[in-house]
């Protein structure tokens, strides 16, 4: 059984060789017209710059970091605190460099990408599709195999093999090490683009009256390194983070059972299962290619991001359908034998590798859950977004009101189907009965081993999703570089329609984050107790009671931190936004040729003033709440020990799977009804109602019309949203759990 350790090590080398190839193919693409190479370089200048400063400042922060949790661990740990200590500060830094490596070479293919891309529309849109495609999925490969490649090498070097019960606690820093990089990244490059985003949207749309990319617009440039550096960068960071963290609270999970069958493969499925994730995502990705995609013009007038969309749609369900024949056959060869047995009051013919391939199979269904909910709330096809779109009509003011109702509404559906896919989970789970060693029994731990398969089951598609969110920031800079070059109005329609289709999968890619989070929690709510009863060998470490004052002290600090730590971010995206419209503005007076009428006569804007604006403001306001998302739950488990902290952990999470959802899908939501607007398809009929987006009868209010500016405003309250705030609370939300693991031996040692 222990022979399985090498499928993760030999499927992870061929997925980085895979993303090296897709790279190499985007890489070889034309580069397009000197106009395009002018503006493209100069992103790329942006983006690289901003990512050498920020991973600096957090390779300072994180080297600081592990020597104090190998300090504190080696000094007031339980155990062989020597070991314990050096272990995890080591695991930590291998963690975070293995999350910046991936999330660096990402990046790097990315902005090399979008010119690339741009050059491809002057030819097909299949060609276009293939390229930012195949751009995007050398971050998501690149990302899932590092993350695999880590936590499985890094549990062989620390003795896996010799100890498998000991060697998940001893790799757990890894996990942590991957959030804390994940945190900052994802703040700093969240700061980074909606400042930006927001400044070159008030000014320009609202106060100068020039289209979105206008080579105009100072903050152009800055907005467009932004797309990559938040939704690039930073969503990487996020995913690597999740796999990482997941898979190890699975495999502290496997534990138990372990020593109850002497069977590693629970202790490895974690590993295996995602491997064949990876080749289910390649072969999704693959089928994607320019002899499937149909040519605008030989489509009867259908939109080309339908024709893309459908594509992609296509390939995910593919890596999807694939993945459940994976749960299923990695269960079949890992799950099961001695000392497993099915529950006879149910079902008793049906094996136990069945009943976990059902529960990994929910997992996976509720990854399409999230696809469609997330459309739903975010499509212009959909009431939601055209209910904002129609509040524009009466201003500003009710489109705010509108967004945020959808926003508070939206949470709903994505919480009603975690909870059913955690109880269904469980339940699959629960007809497995082992017979343990050493355990009170309080918890069925067959169930909850069943929630860990779900979640495993979820993320195997995680590396074509995160391929899709990638696709996002190459397609829109590829609509920057075609607008600011000048190019035909038939290549901006592909590149635009390219561009609205990469704001439905970022979209799709936050509510797969936020759901993948939300079975994380559970996971690793769950091996936090675990390592507590390892440590105490007491059945009251399964009872966390709100009743007991402490926990519930430390739970309602838990819930105020997920809120307050919005604020910051939130407030972080504010400040610097301030700076870059006031810069803005300041270029516009000064100098009256950035707007000539006469194009001759025209001057460039001081472009890298707004992206050194944006890089300051990120690199400084990201501190604030990443220290404060840190501090928080070190000092509730050394004050009020780890019943209190696992009530903080509870709660906090709950907290954070809510308020993430309703900031994603709010700002997703006020984005698109934005982008209606300006596809034209908002008009009203003689009494000024909104009718059907068609109506050739109808009065269309399309760009620069009054209710077109009142969704660019509502546009720029939900940016900060879906793109800074939310997107951060998934990281958060497993941060939050990573600590918590890391430093159990601390506050048992505090609190015996």
């Amino acid at each position: 059984m222990s022979n399985y350790i090498f499928v993760p090590i030999v499927v992870g080398l061929l997925a980085v060789a895979f993303a090296a190839y897709l790279a190499r193919y985007v890489l070889s693409k034309d580069t397009g017209t000197p106009a395009m190479q002018k503006v493209a370089d100069a992103i790329f200048k942006g983006a690289m710059a901003f990512l050498n400063r920020q991973y600096r400042t957090i390779a300072i922060l994180a080297v600081f970091a592990a020597i104090i949790v190998g300090l504190v661990l080696a000094l007031l740990g339980t155990g062989d605190k020597i070991s314990l200590g050096w272990h995890t500060s080591v695991a930590f830094l291998i963690g975070a460099i293995c999350s910046g490596v991936s999330g660096y070479i990402g990046m790097y293919v990315a902005v090399r990408s979008n010119s690339r891309t741009a050059s491809a529309a002057t030819r097909s849109l299949g060609e276009a599709l293939m390229t930012s495609l195949r751009g995007g999925a050398v971050s998501g490969f690149l990302v899932v195999s590092l993350s695999l490649l880590g936590v499985t090498l890094v549990f062989l070097l620390y003795g896996g093999l010799q100890n498998p019960a000991l060697t998940p606690i001893l790799i757990v820093g890894f996990g942590f090490g991957a959030s804390f990089v994940a945190l900052f990244a994802q703040l700093g490059g969240g700061i980074y683009t909606k400042a930006a985003d927001v400044g070159a949207d008030l000014v320009g749309k609202i106060e100068a009256g020039i289209p979105e990319d206008d080579p105009r617009n100072p903050a152009v440039i800055a907005d467009l390194v932004g797309d990559n550096v938040g939704d690039c960068a930073g969503r990487g960071a996020d995913l690597f983070e999740s796999t990482a963290a997941e898979n190890i609270g699975a495999m502290i999970l496997g534990v138990a059972l372990y020593l109850a069958t002497k069977n590693v493969g629970w202790i490895l499925f974690p590993l295996v299962v995602r491997a064949f994730g990876l080749i289910a995502s390649g072969i999704g990705l693959l089928w994607i290619r320019p002899s499937v995609v149909t040519e605008p013009d030989k489509a009867a007038g259908k939109d080309p991001g339908e024709i893309a969309m459908k594509q992609l749609n296509i390939g995910y369900f593919i890596t999807c359908a694939l993945s459940i024949i994976g749960v299923f056959l990695v269960s079949y060869l890992l799950l099961g034998g001695l000392g497993v047995s099915t529950v006879h009051s149910f079902a008793p013919s049906i094996p136990a590798w069945v009943w976990y391939g059902l529960a990994g199979t929910t997992g996976i269904l509720l990854s399409v859950a999230f696809v469609y909910i997330t459309q739903y709330y975010t499509a212009g096809t959909w009431r939601p977004v055209r209910e904002i779109a129609a509040a524009t009509l009466t201003g500003p003011a009710t489109t705010i009101i509108t967004g945020f109702a959808v926003a508070l509404e939206c949470v709903a559906l994505p919480v009603l189907a975690i909870s059913a896919a955690l109880g269904l989970s469980f339940f699959f789970g629960s007809q497995v009965t082992v017979t343990l060693v050493n355990n009170p029994g309080v918890i069925n731990v067959g169930g909850i081993f069943g929630t860990a398969v779900a979640t495993m089951g979820m993320l195997m598609s995680c590396a074509y999703i995160l391929a899709m969110d990638t696709f996002g920031p190459i397609t829109d800079n590829a609509g920057g570089i075609t607008e600011m070059s000048g190019q035909a109005e038939a290549v901006r329609d592909i590149t635009d329609s390219l561009d609205g289709v990469g704001n439905t999968t970022k979209a799709l890619t936050k509510g797969y984050g936020i759901g993948s989070a939300a079975l994380a929690a559970f996971l690793l709510f769950s091996a936090y107790l675990d390592v507590l009863y390892t440590y105490k060998h007491n059945a009251a470490v399964y009872t966390v009671d709100l009743a007991n004052i402490e926990v519930f002290i430390a739970a309602l600090i838990g819930l105020t931190l997920i809120f307050f730590f919005s604020a910051l971010a939130i407030r972080a995206v504010g400040a610097a936004a301030k700076r870059m419209i006031e810069e803005v503005r300041r270029q516009f007076r000064t100098n009256p040729k950035i707007m000539a009428e006469d194009p001759a006569e025209r001057v460039d804007p001081d472009y890298a003033r707004c992206v050194d604006i944006s890089t300051r403001g990120a690199l400084r306001a990201m501190v604030l709440p990443g220290v404060v998302a840190i501090l928080t739950p070190i000092a509730i488990g050394t004050i009020l020990g780890p019943q209190a902290e696992a009530g903080l952990l509870m709660v906090g999470t709950m907290g954070g799977i809510v308020l993430a959802t309703l900031l994603n899908n709010g700002g997703g939501a006020w984005d698109n009804a934005k982008k209606y607007i300006e596809a034209g398809y908002l008009r009203v009929n003689e009494q000024g109602e909104m009718v059907d987006r068609l109506d050739p009868n109808a009065t269309v209010f399309g760009k620069k019309s009054e209710p077109h500016k009142a969704g660019v405003i509502g546009d720029t309250v939900g940016d900060p949203f879906k793109d800074t705030a939310g997107p951060s609370l998934h990281v958060l939300i497993k941060l939050l759990s990573t600590i918590t693991l890391v430093l159990a031996p601390l506050y048992i040692a505090l609190h015996p």
